[in-house]
């Protein structure tokens, strides 16, 4: 899936750039050249359900 959403990222208007992380849990962090970008990156539907699965898939581990 992050590899799926980097690529997602990596084609958006306005991405600068992308650093992530991965070991047992990973993050990814976006950089985004306005404000603008990052809402329309925020409310993309492809990372908005990504985003719920890694947050149902953290909380299933506490």
């Amino acid at each position: 899936m992050s590899n799926k959403m980097i690529e997602l990222a990596k084609e958006q208007e306005g991405v600068l750039g992308i650093e992530s992380a991965r070991n047992e849990v990973g993050i990814t962090v976006s950089y985004w050249n306005s404000l603008e970008a990052i809402k329309k990156w925020k409310f993309n539907i492809e990372h908005s359900e990504a985003r719920e699965k890694g947050e149902k898939y953290l909380v299933s581990k506490i």
